[in-house]
């Protein structure tokens, strides 16, 4: 059986490592203050919902997809979140294609179709990034879990 796309990856907001941690402190605070809170009244089973609020919270975000990513016939196309515009890449118009770190702080948010700078960023979790630059010099900050597979992917179909 044939793939029916060249690449196709899913990118997934509640993935990213940082913010797990996060949200798991947070929990563990809010369970913390369960167990020492002294005094017994209903501020006590307070903490205990929004912990396990925090965790379901937690889980249903590991399943909620923030954008797919598909390479087929000479394009790009990103389909984000419910309302979010789809995005298509032509792959005629780019001249340049590169592998490259996002950003080298610790904290990055997700992004979907940001305009910054002369670029356009999708980035959901990790550190990879396919630097895509078209032909006025506009840059596609593509984030993936998979990097050399995307980029090898890009340079097949733009010889093809």
């Amino acid at each position: 059986m044939a793939n029916r796309h060249a690449y196709f990856e899913k990118q997934y907001i509640g993935r990213d490592y940082i913010r797990i941690c996060i949200r798991l402190v947070m929990a563990a605070f809010c369970f913390g203050a369960y167990v020492y809170e002294r005094d017994r009244d209903n501020t006590q089973d307070l903490y205990l919902v929004v912990g396990f609020g925090i965790i379901a919270v937690s889980i249903a975000l590991l399943f909620l997809i923030q954008y797919k990513i598909t390479i087929e016939n000479k394009k790009i196309v990103i389909d984000g979140l419910w309302s979010a515009k789809r995005v298509e890449i032509d792959l005629n118009s780019i001249k340049k294609v590169r592998k490259d770190v996002y950003s080298n702080y610790f904290f990055n948010n997700a992004v979907y179709n940001l305009h910054r700078k002369g670029s356009i960023r999708f980035y959901s979790s990790g550190k990879d990034v396919v630097v895509l630059t078209d032909v006025d010099g506009f840059e596609y900050y593509i984030g993936t879990q998979r990097p050399n597979e995307m980029y090898l992917v890009i340079q097949n179909e733009m010889r093809s």
